[in-house]
């Protein structure tokens, strides 16, 4: 594999902060930043395919628009660090994604695992370019933040496309039953759902914290006999100081306060 080296980059002239940022490592920075802005381009248009209404996967979908959001962020992250070492990013046409084939969720995984082990190449290649021409901060840099995210979700990848197999997912564009319980039931494809709020109360403390639950259960026996007895039933009070949990609407203060008028 060949860095995607941008031929057309030519270093800014007059920048006061550069200062040992090589021109290779600056084109070479120039091409790999496009091609994550293709890899983004890339899973943003799987995410956008798996919501359509006829393949109705909605988990899926938005796992892999969550997965372009993160390749956009890391594209800007490198557009950042050139500005930050006196280069800068040369605009260029970003391709047209080649996924039009990707129509089933195995396909669709396999593809994103071929385009992120394409890019582990890349920043791979790129940090020995960057060792080679003495300039040890991108080294570090392109080592710490982007060659370890890529290693994590190739492994990711791998563990989804081990499931699809077990469940035997389409590869075909016709949605199997395999397809359906891993956009529902796969641990990875759920944590992209952003959590509903809710308003409920919290929950009530345990009867044990109550002061004098103890003696409130203890009280039913000791009234039993006693109506027995014929002196009456006398009906046992459990006294508790903890506080209710305060609501929106204030139904915790009314509830203490005709809890006292008893």
């Amino acid at each position: 594999v060949t860095l995607p080296a941008c031929p057309a980059h030519r270093p800014l002239p007059g920048s006061r902060v550069r200062h040992g940022f090589p021109p290779a490592v600056e084109e070479a920075l120039c091409g790999v930043t496009g091609a994550q802005l293709e890899l983004h381009y890339c899973l943003q248009a799987l995410g956008e395919y798996f919501d359509q209404s006829h393949v109705a996967l909605p988990n899926i979908s938005k796992f892999f628009l969550h997965q372009a959001l993160e390749e956009r962020k890391a594209a800007e992250a490198l557009m950042k660090y050139q500005q930050e070492r006196g280069g800068h990013y040369c605009s260029k046409t970003i391709q047209k994604p080649n996924c039009d084939y990707a129509v089933g969720l195995m396909k669709a995984l396999e593809l994103a695992m071929v385009q992120w082990k394409t890019m582990l190449r890349y920043f791979e290649e790129l940090y020995a370019l960057s060792v080679e021409n003495a300039d040890p901060h991108s080294a570090s840099t392109i080592k710490k933040q982007f060659i370890g995210p890529k290693i994590r979700k190739i492994k990711l990848m791998g563990d989804l496309l081990t499931n699809a197999r077990r469940l035997d997912c389409s590869q075909d564009g016709r949605n199997s039953l395999g397809d359906y319980f891993m956009d529902r039931m796969q641990k990875e494809f759920r944590t992209s759902i952003e959590p509903e709020s809710s308003d409920h109360c919290s929950p009530c403390p345990p009867l044990q914290h109550c002061t004098g639950a103890a003696e409130g259960l203890k009280r039913p026996q000791r009234e039993s006999s006693q109506h027995r007895n014929g002196i009456g039933p006398i009906y046992a009070t459990i006294h508790c100081t903890a506080m209710l949990p305060q609501c929106n609407d204030g139904t915790g203060a009314k509830v203490k306060q005709g809890r006292e008028g008893l």
